[in-house]
């Protein structure tokens, strides 16, 4: 089925062939203005096999990025510092202010961007950024990507890590995190783990997670105009990410896991202007058939990845993932 397509104009209004989607007002002034300003990344990526042409289209992503995370990190009450975990980078960020439950606390978080960007020296802002969302100290991977490094490469970083990382911290004390493409790897390195015979982490906190790639779920259809940010989905670059490789594999789409076998306890959010909410229905569904305990947050209006961080609708989210990890992360051992 032939997707539709969509705009927005300078109001915020989607128009979608002959119909007219309003802007919400029923949400946020600034839940409003957000969905009122155009997102700067499209939908035209080049062709599969074209890598030179990848790596123009990443570094231009990047580069938007990087000007914004540059002025914002010396203003975030966190300190960060860069390490090592498992032969992986890992850009370590811990809040000012913490108490002492918070301390005992910790996130492995895997950043989003479709599997291809925001790489590199911009994890030290996804890392800064998720200690403030989590309220804990934050271990956000710079795992590699396509083209250079396609499946399973990204998957096999994330493991290293949380098999080097626990051995400082009890798992516990830790939750595996990501957003978007994070969401997928958070979520196919809990499958890994117990695959592995590893310890489970004490739970996963998946946001608008990226976890069907063949983008098979009803809103890819009826909601991917009206999302403002992904704009329909991202199958070109699912495909560059998965390198041959069947789509519906558990680790590249951990929707079609077994999760007969288990899985961590599980925070799942979308919005309703979210492509990505079938993904995170599908999924809440598919744990909870299996008798696995799994939260399904759905915020009105929402896009994509939120509604930039400043609304009261991301102050709520915040909040719900740091009553998450307050109620499954034990403290450490004194």
């Amino acid at each position: 089925m032939q997707k539709p397509t969509g705009r927005i104009d300078a109001d915020g209004n989607v128009h979608r062939d002959a119909h007219v989607v309003p802007l919400p007002q029923s949400v946020s002034p600034e839940a409003r203005r957000y969905l009122a300003t155009p997102f700067p990344i499209g939908e035209d990526w080049p062709a599969t096999a074209d890598a030179a042409a990848w790596k123009r289209q990443i570094a231009l992503v990047d580069a938007g990025l990087r000007q914004s995370l540059e002025a914002m990190l010396p203003t975030l009450p966190v300190r960060t510092e860069k390490r090592t975990l498992g032969g992986v980078d890992v850009y370590v960020a811990t809040p000012h202010t913490l108490t002492p439950e918070q301390r005992g606390r910790a996130v492995l978080y895997l950043h989003g961007g479709g599997m291809i960007v925001f790489g590199g020296d911009l994890v030290r802002g996804q890392a800064a950024l998720s200690a403030l969302q989590f309220g804990c100290t934050s271990y956000a991977i710079d795992y590699r990507m396509p083209p250079d490094h396609p499946y399973p490469a990204a998957v096999d970083d994330c493991v290293a890590a949380y098999r080097a990382l626990i051995q400082e911290l009890r798992p516990a004390q830790l939750v595996v995190g990501g957003s978007s493409a994070g969401g997928n790897l958070a979520a196919a390195l809990a499958l890994r783990a117990r695959d592995e015979g590893l310890p489970s982490p004490a739970g996963v906190v998946l946001l608008t997670p990226e976890v069907d790639m063949t983008e098979s779920g009803d809103t890819f259809v009826t909601i991917g105009p009206v999302d403002m940010v992904l704009k329909g989905g991202l199958m070109s670059v699912n495909l560059l990410y998965a390198g041959g490789h069947d789509l519906k594999e558990p680790y590249l789409s951990p929707l079609f896991a077994d999760f007969t076998r288990g899985f961590p306890p599980a925070f799942i959010q979308a919005g309703t202007r979210d492509v990505f909410l079938s993904n995170a229905v599908r999924l809440h569904r598919a744990l909870r058939r299996t008798g696995i305990e799994a939260e399904l947050h759905v915020w009105e209006g929402m896009p994509h990845g939120g509604f930039g961080g400043t609304a009261p609708e991301d102050q709520e989210l915040r909040e719900e993932i740091q009553r998450f990890l307050a109620r499954h992360c034990r403290a450490r051992r004194t």
